[in-house]
């Protein structure tokens, strides 16, 4: 019974196996490499988020903005007088007097016009794609914030469950009197420890999934989360992907185009200092009729310093506009500069704490074995066992971290999640 006992207590300290993939809950496509949602789902869900549709709506008011800016300010002015004279010692005379004028765009400035109302639909646009980046970062991080969580729940869980059956092995061996009540409180210590934890790391995963359901409702999710899987191996070069990265911008494209519109405006603005005239048509009629008259108006506004400060503020928006540029380039630089380091670091690391996992795991065999043969009590398996278990628990995280940085870097690069009309050039 003593040497059944041992076999049995030490099984139960041998390292956890790796746990089967959980399956969806919901009917949806198989999920892709990377253990992301299915790719139409995911575009819906980023096509439907509120700031995705708000940026959207911006595009259709560039666009009405932009139309107006083609048609000018520049409408037909109607004004007219009539009225009754009272002349003494003759009689009352209806008279009356009408003027229509109507400002004319100098040429040139309807040329700029719907040139800078074009550059602003481009700039809403881009700003619009950037949104709905901006919301598919949001996507990612919070998917796999529910991975990671539910991937270190099944490790508490397998941990729990070998501490279950460790337990009970203890318990067997006291009621043989081959076993001290130390032996069984200390197994029972660790085992209400491990639930305690797997109850965190559940909390944890429910957190995870009531945020992105709460920020993604139309992204259908099962009721576990799936496998959080291994670190994959992207199709194209991480330095081809940075490169896409600043390519594909369009924080970039969005400043370019807002750069090249203050340019438009300012040149604008220059040519404005020369005020746009104004002709029409005045005809009238005096004493009932007996005079009349009509002819041609011609107003001309005199341009001072009012044009002259205009035009000069606009100039300094342009070149405030470039610099403006300039430092979205850099920061955007920098950003896939930061996430081609952070995907090679990244996945240098989980490959270091992944074998120093593996070779806790091993340690912790030994031990068992050792405690089997007698050499080695229970306290140094046990403690073996929660160091296996930690280094089971950094696994995931540095895991997790590793598959974070190359997804981060694939939408970033426009690889994944990206609108149809994405290219290398976002206008």
């Amino acid at each position: 019974m003593r040497r059944l006992a041992c076999l049995l207590l030490t099984a139960a300290l041998l390292p956890a196996v790796v746990l089967p993939t959980v399956a969806w809950a919901a009917p949806l496509p198989e999920v892709p490499p990377a253990n992301l949602p299915p790719e139409a789902v995911v575009v819906a869900a980023l096509d439907n988020h509120p700031t995705v549709s708000a940026a959207g709506q911006r595009v259709s008011a560039a666009r009405a903005a932009a139309s107006a800016l083609a048609k000018g300010t520049h409408e037909v002015l109607v004004t007219g007088t009539i009225q009754a004279r009272d002349v003494t010692n003759e009689r009352r005379y209806a008279e009356f007097d009408t003027q229509v004028l109507r400002p004319i765009r100098l040429p040139g400035k309807a040329a700029l016009d719907r040139e800078a109302g074009v550059l602003g639909v481009d700039v809403a646009h881009n700003r619009m794609e950037d949104s709905r980046h901006q919301a598919a970062l949001l996507l990612s991080q919070l998917w796999f914030d529910w991975l990671t969580a539910g991937e270190l729940h099944r490790v508490d869980l397998a941990n729990v469950a070998v501490l279950d059956e460790a337990l009970a092995a203890v318990s067997r061996r006291q009621q043989l009197r081959d076993a001290a009540a130390l032996d069984v409180d200390q197994a029972r210590a660790a085992r209400d420890q491990a639930q305690g934890t797997a109850a965190m790391s559940a909390a944890d995963m429910n957190e995870a999934r009531a945020l992105l359901a709460a920020n993604f409702p139309d992204l259908p999710l099962p009721d576990q989360p799936p496998a959080l899987g291994e670190v994959p191996t992207p199709a194209n070069d991480l330095a081809t992907l940075r490169d896409l990265v600043i390519a594909r911008s369009h924080e970039i494209g969005a400043a370019d185009r807002e750069a090249a519109r203050l340019g438009t405006l300012a040149r604008r603005a220059e040519r404005d200092r020369t005020a746009d005239p104004s002709v029409g048509f005045r005809a009238f009629s005096e004493r009932g009729g007996m005079e009349r008259g009509g002819g041609l108006v011609l107003q001309i506004p005199l341009g001072g310093g009012y044009r002259k400060a205009l035009a000069e503020e606009a100039g300094a928006q342009a070149s405030a506009g470039l610099l403006d540029l300039a430092n979205v380039r850099r920061e955007v630089e920098a950003m896939a500069d930061g996430d081609l380091a952070n995907a090679r670091g990244r996945r240098s690391a989980w490959e270091g704490i992944a074998a120093s996992a593996r070779s806790t795991a091993q340690a912790a065999t030994r031990t068992a074995r050792g405690q089997q043969l007698g050499a080695i009590d229970l306290a140094d398996a046990l403690l073996a066992r929660r160091q296996a278990h930690e280094a089971a628990r950094l696994e995931v995280a540095a895991r997790s971290a590793a598959i974070r940085s190359l997804i981060k870097l694939e939408i970033d690069s426009h690889v994944i999640w990206a609108d149809e009309d994405t290219d290398e050039h976002p206008t």
